[in-house]
């Protein structure tokens, strides 16, 4: 258990960011019309990424 520790944060960073990442491939199909499925999911992750940042940033 002590050894899995340190390893937890970015364990549950990655499944955040595969929770995010199916949401917007399943969920939110308007985003993907047009045949810039995989533009519009990497804006969306790159877009909360930044906003995550100011968040934390700014308080």
């Amino acid at each position: 258990m002590a050894a899995a520790r340190p390893l937890l944060p970015y364990a549950l960073a990655f499944a955040a960011g595969a929770m995010i990442f199916v949401v917007v491939e399943e969920l939110v199909p308007e985003s993907q019309q047009g045949g810039h499925a995989d533009l519009a999911t990497m804006a969306l992750l790159l877009c909360f990424a930044v906003m995550m940042t100011l968040d934390v940033a700014l308080g």
